[in-house]
């Protein structure tokens, strides 16, 4: 059998308690066909002692910071205050903690901070909660910051947005380290999603409508039409509104223009056909709105940087598809 991926979960002041959990809960009890655990997850503070969580509880793990030396992957949960948030820097010990580390780095929501301020996400995309991304940017400028989606994977590194979202990141390790069977298991076990379509955008408050009047059912009947060469217009006269109107208030609700989210829906729907079934990639970009298989592989591609058969055979091996 082989070794047991090791996780470990730096529990820092002020942790959110729910983030804290997260990693036990999803990637520890991920299994294989067999029962077989697959990770083992240990959660460590720094020195070993107790720390103070954001319900104002002390939680008293077994271990220090030494564990992350010998980790595969290490998480940093969320934290309401300390100098990463409220300045940007680490104290020496954390810096010390974090500095040579050859571990895949993971952050939930504001852990993004601690990140950042170890200089791990300098150059290169991440995430972090909506609410925070205004003082993120001003404290690190370097990083590309982008608010409107659940987690970002770049590689070795890997950030979430708020609180649930590190649920749909937790998923996201087990499914890219074990495929999607493995990871849907174990959304079923916690009666979570598999995953979540869209990204945080759909979550950020909007401004009040004083006519009452959105575009929720407008993009309601969108789907259930996905497959069909649906146009702006389209959209804009079934919501018995002009183009600009509805235009402004689709963005307004959504974060995204009528045409980006109508290309991500079908995009959703493609990888999950892609994922779960054997279907002809001439007809998955049918069924997804794409037309033809050309427009569906350079949205694929532009979306998640790989073509639909590659897709295929990293969630169901090698393809029967002769397409």
């Amino acid at each position: 059998m082989a070794a047991l991926h090791e996780v470990a979960v730096l529990a820092l002041p002020t942790v959110v308690a729910f983030e804290l959990g997260l990693p036990h809960k999803l990637i520890g009890t991920a299994v294989d066909d067999d029962e077989r655990p697959l990770y083992r997850v240990r959660v460590a503070t720094l020195d070993g002692g107790p720390v103070r969580t954001s319900p104002d509880y002390r939680v008293l793990p077994d271990h220090d910071a030494a564990i992350l030396r010998t980790a595969d992957t290490v998480i940093i949960p969320g934290i309401y205050g300390g100098p990463a948030r409220e300045r940007g820097v680490l104290q020496p010990e954390l810096a010390a903690a974090l500095d040579g580390l050859s571990a895949r780095m993971v952050s939930i929501c504001t852990g993004a901070f601690v990140l950042a301020a170890a200089g791990l996400l300098d150059g290169r995309p991440a995430t972090t909660h909506w609410m925070h991304s205004a003082a993120f940017r001003e404290l690190f400028p370097a990083v590309r910051l982008d608010p409107d989606v659940l987690y970002v994977d770049d590689g070795d590194v890997l950030t979430s947005a708020g609180n649930a979202a590190g649920i749909d990141l937790c998923l996201h390790v087990v499914r890219r380290d074990h495929g999607a069977a493995v990871a849907n298991r174990v959304a079923r076990r916690s009666v979570v999603a598999p995953w979540r379509e869209g990204g945080q955008s759909q979550f950020i408050e909007p401004p009040p409508d004083p006519a009452g009047a959105g575009t929720a059912a407008t993009r309601a009947w969108a789907m259930d039409r996905i497959g069909e060469p649906l146009t702006l217009a389209d959209l804009a006269t079934h919501a018995s509104m002009s183009v600009r109107t509805f235009t402004r208030r689709f963005r307004d609700e959504t974060g995204v223009s009528p045409g980006r989210w109508l290309a991500t829906q079908r995009v959703a729907l493609a990888r999950r056909l892609l994922e779960s079934t054997d279907l002809p990639v001439e007809r998955i970009a049918a069924d997804a709105g794409f037309g033809i298989t050309a427009s569906l592989r350079q949205h694929l591609h532009a979306a998640i940087g790989v073509a639909p058969l590659a897709y295929r055979r990293t969630y169901q091996g090698a393809t029967r598809d002769p397409g």
